[in-house]
C-alpha cells in the first residue's frame, strides 16, 4: 500500500478521499488554487500545495513529485477522465488511481466506445456512429433509425457528455436546424462539433453498473443504480437498488445480464479500476437496456452503492480503499459471488442554486452549518461555516444520502435528514429535494428521466407572515436593552401608551409594538396578532397567533436568514427613504444580475436605445452563463460594470428607461 498520495479535485470528493485515506493510515496531500487557500480539504488533508489551475496536467503532476507522493488519485470531474494525467504520472515514476489510459481514451469518444462495445456484445441503441458523418449523413441516418416513421432521435456530441449538445427531434422538418444547433454547442463545449444520431428510448430510465478490475484479470460488478432523476441531463437524485428491477426473480435475472453486459464492456478495453456502465433502459420493457457510455473514474452517485451493497453479508464497502488497493496492485479481495445488495440507499444532491429562479447559481458566506447526522444517513460534504461559496467551480455544495433496510425506509429517513439540513447564507435546492422526494411517482418508483422537467415549476412562495414577524421580532431583541424603562425599547415611544415600531422587510411592513418577548405584530395592515420570540444562540423560538415555531438564524448586516424543515429565507431590511428609491429605480426599468457571477461580456453603453429582449450583459457563475436583457423599450444608463467585473445577486447593472419618460 502507499505511503503518500495526492488528491488531484478539491471540494466534498477531496475530503471524502482524504477520509479514507486518515483511516488507513496513509499521508494525504492535496493541490488548491487563490479561491480555495481556506478550504476545508485544504485544512483537513496533511499537506496542501499550490497550483495555478486543478486542470493543469502539468501543474498537478509536478506538485506530485515535490510532495513525494506514490500515487495520484483524480477523485472525478476534472482531471479524473483525461489520459492525458494518466500518462504524465507514468511517464514520473506515479502509480494513477484509475484505468490505464488507453482504456480512457477508448471510453472517452462516444463514437469509439460504441463500436468496442458493440463489438464484445454489448447492446447499443439503434444508431450510426460513423466519425465525420456531413448533415446530410446524419439526416439520412435520422431517417434511417426512425424519425421518418414517427420516431424520436436524438443527436449527440461525440467529443463529451453532461447534456452539452444534445438535441431531441420528433419532428422531420426541424432536423437540418437542429443538427447545426447541436454541432454550434459541441463546438463551443468541446472543441469538436462531431455529432452521431440515435434512436430516443420512449420512457427512458437511467440505471447504471458498478464495476470493478484489478490487473490480475478478474473483473466484478457491484449491481446498478438508478439515476433518472434529472434536471437538464444532470443528475439530482440516485438509489441503489432500481426500483424498475427491484428484489423479484425477474428483476435479478435482468440484473445479472445488466452486469454481465457491464463487466463484458470493462474487458472489452482492458479496464483497471472503478468504473461505471451506464444503460438507457424503457420503463416499458426493463429487459430492453442499451449502452450510452463509460464513465471512467469514480462517481459523484458512489455513496449508494457503498450503504446498498454488502461483500459476504458484511456491510461497509469503501469504494475508494478498493480503488487504492487495487492501483497499488492487490488483487479483488472478492468475487462476483459475495456481492449482494442488502437494504436500499438514496443519495440528494445538494447544490448551490434558487430553484425559484430558474435554478440559477446563488452564493455567499456560510453563516450557519448544521449538517443532519443519525441512523443510516451519511453526509459527503466539503462546507465550514465561514467558507465562501463563489461562481468558479462546479455549484454542488454536499451529498446527503440515506439506507434502510427497504426503500420506504430509506426515503424517509433522507427527507428527515433534508429537513434538519442547516445552510445559511447560501442558497441551495434543500426544499425543491424535498418536495421532489414527495412526488408520487418519486415514491412509487415511476421514474423516467424527463419527469423532473415535467413538473410543473413551483412559484415562488409568499413569504409567510411568521417569517417576516419572526425576522422583525429578531432585530427587536438584537436592539432591545434589559431593563424596566420606557427608553429600552426601539419604538416610537409617548406618554401614555407604547408606539408602534415600522419595520420594511423584503419589501413588506411589519408593524410590531411592546417588547420582543410580549408584543402585538401586524404584516401589511392585517389585524395585529399577539407574538412573542426568544433566542438562544442560533435558535429562534418565535409564537405568532397562538403558533410555535423554532428557526435557525443567523444575521449579515441588513440581512436575516431564517430556516426551518429545510426552507430557508433570505429576508432583506430597508429603511423607509432607501425602499422608496429602490421603487422608483424599479419602476425606471433597473436591470439586476440574476446571479452572484463575473460579467463575462457588457453588449450595450450608456445612451445606447435597446428594445426589450435586448442582450444587455452576460454574467457567469459555476460554468453557467446568463443573458440579462432589458426589461422594456428605452434607453441604457448606469451601465458601469466592465468584463471581469464581480457582481452581486440583484446587484443593479444598469437602467433602463422607458421611451417617453425621458
Amino acid at each position: 500500500m502507499f505511503d503518500s498520495v495526492l488528491i488531484a479535485n478539491r471540494g466534498e470528493i477531496a475530503c471524502r478521499i482524504i477520509r479514507t485515506l486518515r483511516r488507513l493510515g496513509i499521508r494525504s496531500v492535496v493541490t488548491y488554487t487563490d479561491a480555495d487557500a481556506d478550504a476545508r480539504h485544504v485544512r483537513e488533508a496533511d499537506a496542501a500545495l499550490r497550483v495555478s489551475s486543478y486542470l493543469d496536467v502539468g501543474d498537478v503532476v509536478g506538485a506530485a513529485v515535490r510532495a513525494g507522493a506514490e500515487a495520484v488519485h483524480p477523485g472525478y470531474g476534472f482531471l479524473a477522465e483525461n489520459p492525458d494525467l494518466a500518462r504524465a504520472c507514468a511517464d514520473h515514476g506515479i502509480v494513477f488511481v484509475g484505468p490505464p489510459p488507453d482504456a480512457i481514451a477508448a471510453m472517452g469518444d462516444k463514437i469509439r466506445a460504441k463500436r468496442t462495445v458493440a463489438a464484445a456484445g454489448v447492446p447499443v441503441v439503434p444508431g450510426r456512429d460513423e466519425a465525420g458523418l456531413s448533415d446530410d449523413e446524419l439526416a439520412a441516418a435520422a431517417m434511417e433509425v426512425g424519425l421518418n416513421a414517427g420516431a424520436t432521435v436524438l443527436l449527440k456530441p461525440s467529443a463529451g457528455g453532461g447534456g452539452k449538445g444534445m438535441r431531441r427531434v420528433q419532428d422531420p422538418g426541424g432536423l437540418r436546424e437542429a443538427i447545426a444547433s447541436a454541432r454550434r454547442e459541441a463546438l463551443g463545449a468541446f472543441g469538436d462539433d462531431t455529432l452521431l444520431v440515435e434512436r430516443y428510448i420512449d420512457n427512458p430510465r437511467h440505471i447504471e453498473i458498478q464495476v470493478f478490475a484489478d490487473a490480475h484479470g478478474d473483473v466484478v460488478h457491484l449491481g446498478e443504480r438508478e439515476c433518472s432523476l434529472q434536471r437538464r441531463h444532470q443528475k439530482i437524485v440516485e438509489e441503489a437498488p432500481s426500483p424498475l428491477l427491484g428484489t423479484g426473480p425477474e428483476g435479478e435475472r435482468i440484473r445479472a445480464a445488466m452486469g454481465a453486459s457491464a463487466v463484458a464492456a470493462a474487458r472489452a478495453v482492458g479496464y483497471v479500476g472503478a468504473g461505471t456502465v451506464e444503460y438507457i433502459v424503457s420503463a416499458d420493457r426493463p429487459g430492453e437496456y442499451f449502452f450510452m457510455e463509460m464513465n471512467t473514474r469514480l462517481q459523484v452517485e458512489h455513496p449508494v452503492t457503498e450503504l446498498a451493497v454488502a461483500i459476504g453479508g458484511r456491510p461497509g464497502l469503501d469504494l475508494v480503499e478498493l480503488q487504492l488497493r487495487v492501483a497499488a496492485g492487490e488483487p479483488l479481495p472478492f468475487g462476483q459471488d459475495a456481492v449482494a445488495f442488502a437494504g436500499h440507499a438514496v443519495e440528494a444532491r445538494v447544490y448551490a442554486e434558487d430553484p425559484a429562479r430558474g435554478f440559477l447559481p446563488t452564493g455567499g458566506r456560510v453563516l450557519l452549518l448544521d449538517e443532519p447526522a443519525g441512523p443510516g444517513v451519511r453526509v459527503d460534504s466539503s462546507l465550514v461555516e465561514g467558507a465562501v461559496v463563489g461562481g468558479s467551480y462546479d455549484p454542488m455544495l454536499a451529498k446527503v444520502i440515506a439506507a434502510g433496510p427497504d426503500r420506504a425506509t430509506a426515503l424517509h429517513r433522507l427527507d428527515r435528514a433534508l429537513a434538519s439540513y442547516t445552510l445559511l447564507g447560501v442558497g441551495t435546492n434543500v426544499a425543491f429535494l424535498r418536495s421532489l422526494l414527495a412526488d408520487p411517482d418519486v415514491v412509487a418508483g415511476r421514474l423516467d428521466t424527463g419527469l423532473v422537467e415535467r413538473r410543473p415549476t413551483e412559484p415562488a412562495e409568499e413569504i409567510p407572515d411568521d417569517v417576516l414577524a419572526a425576522a422583525a421580532l429578531e432585530r427587536m431583541l438584537a436592539l432591545e436593552v434589559p431593563g424596566p424603562g420606557p427608553w429600552d425599547v426601539p419604538d416610537g415611544w409617548r406618554v401614555g401608551r407604547p408606539a408602534w415600531t415600522t419595520w420594511r422587510i423584503a419589501g413588506r411592513e411589519v408593524r410590531i409594538r411592546g417588547r420582543a418577548a410580549d408584543a402585538e405584530v401586524s404584516v401589511d395592515g392585517a389585524e395585529p396578532v399577539r407574538a412573542a420570540a426568544r433566542r438562544h444562540g442560533a435558535d429562534l423560538t418565535v409564537d405568532h397567533a397562538g403558533d410555535r415555531t423554532r428557526f435557525v438564524c443567523a444575521r449579515d448586516g441588513d440581512v436575516c436568514h431564517l430556516g426551518r424543515d429545510g426552507r430557508v429565507w433570505s429576508l432583506k431590511e430597508t429603511e423607509p427613504l432607501a425602499a422608496r428609491a429602490a421603487e422608483t429605480t424599479a419602476a425606471a426599468g433597473a436591470v439586476r444580475s440574476p446571479m452572484p457571477g463575473t460579467v463575462a461580456a457588457v453588449k450595450a453603453a450608456d445612451g445606447d436605445e435597446v428594445v426589450a429582449g435586448q442582450p444587455l450583459v452576460i454574467v457567469e457563475a459555476m460554468k453557467m452563463e446568463h443573458t440579462v436583457t432589458a426589461p422594456v423599450d428605452g434607453v441604457v444608463s448606469g451601465l458601469t460594470v466592465e468584463p471581469g467585473a464581480q457582481v452581486a445577486l440583484d446587484e443593479v447593472l444598469a437602467v433602463v428607461t422607458p421611451r417617453g419618460d425621458n
